[in-house]
């Protein structure tokens, strides 16, 4: 398994320069790094090397790739199509074509998330640095596992059963399966999809698998930006390592984040301990014995954040995420009875 590194901040203010100094530097130091690139300009240039959806050597220890949304997605419907040949009792899928599935919202982000767990479990690399929009589109593909894993829990019989649920059901079902590469009849289908979904999300909620940094500059709005992300991040349950900053940043705006200082012309970059993230505020502790859920949401207040119980989860609405939280046995069936901000954490008492 690796570590895997993103960034978020305010577009301009560095990431992909940051993402370039990061894997040249642990490269250097030995480590099998793995550079990928998501956006939609190609912005990755390393050597002058055309990076392509292939990883490629591009100096000892250090590997790119430059990721593309119509390349994948029919490389995984291929694969889909030749897996369910066998299953299909219509030729419907054999005329649909990857690149037509590749505009539908939120595909790029899906088939990235399915492309770095691929990776991940090939134990190639120590250090994967990814490098996407770095804004809430990286969020929201990092938070996939879970809204996919409420989709299957919560809505897949009742949608299953609707009018609305059969017809959209051809399409869901299937992109599903290609992007998670899962076949056979519909319970072993299901039973995959599901272990891999749990599997993803506790990777995202490990900051020994997954950490984000900010990046920024020290620019009002580049500052504000960064502490947006900040907040969203930990509604994804993704742990925020600190802060990458370009110019002078008072430690008070983004306490108890460490603050990096960036270099304006960096070709190389180490962080103090990047595997530290662990030590950065956790997104979610649950007491059980206080019978209280602690969420960190920096910058948001109570006003900013809504709840919502049903059954064995709260959902909790902050800014543009929503995070769905399952309760443990002891906590399950008991009402939540109040909720408060103490210290940037939203305690919640049952």
């Amino acid at each position: 398994m690796s570590q895997i590194l993103t960034f978020l901040g305010k577009g301009g203010v560095g990431k992909t320069t940051t993402a370039i100094a990061l894997a040249r530097g642990y490269a250097n130091q030995g480590k099998r790094v793995l550079l990928v690139g998501q956006e939609a300009d190609g912005g990755l240039n390393i050597h002058g090397k055309i990076l392509t959806c292939e990883p490629q050597e591009i100096a000892p220890n250090l590997s790119a790739v430059q990721l593309q949304a119509t390349t994948l997605l029919e490389a995984y419907w291929e694969k889909m199509k030749a897996m369910e040949t066998k299953f299909l009792r219509t030729p419907f899928f054999q005329e649909v074509y990857g690149q037509e599935l590749g505009i539908l919202p939120g595909m790029d982000q899906a088939l990235a998330l399915s492309w770095l767990r691929e990776r991940d479990s090939e134990n190639k690399y120590d250090l994967i640095i990814y490098d996407g929009s770095g804004d809430l589109l990286t969020l929201r593909m990092l938070g996939m596992p879970e809204i996919l894993g409420w989709y299957l829990r919560r809505f897949r019989q009742v949608l299953t059963n609707s009018a609305m649920g059969q017809a959209l059901s051809p399409f869901v079902e299937p992109m599903l399966r290609s992007i998670m590469q899962v076949s056979g009849d519909i319970s072993q289908q299901t039973g995959q999809m599901t272990d891999i979904l749990n599997l993803g999300q506790q990777a995202v909620n490990n900051p020994e698998r997954v950490a984000a940094y900010l990046v920024t500059t020290n620019e009002a709005r580049a500052i504000a930006a960064a502490k947006y992300l900040w907040g969203s991040a930990q509604q994804v349950g993704l742990t925020i390592g600190g802060v990458l900053a370009q110019g002078e940043i008072a430690k008070s705006e983004f306490a108890p984040l460490p603050i990096v200082s960036l270099a304006e012309n960096i070709q190389e970059l180490i962080l103090p301990d990047y595997a530290s993230a662990n030590l950065a505020p956790l997104p979610v502790q649950i007491d059980v014995s206080a019978k209280q859920v602690k969420l960190y949401l920096p910058t948001f207040d109570k006003k900013q954040v809504k709840l919502i119980q049903s059954g064995p989860e709260v959902t909790i609405e902050a800014g543009d995420q929503r995070r769905n939280l399952f309760l443990p046995a002891q906590l399950v069936g008991r009402p939540a009875t109040g909720a408060k901000f103490v210290d940037s954490y939203l305690i919640i008492s049952f």
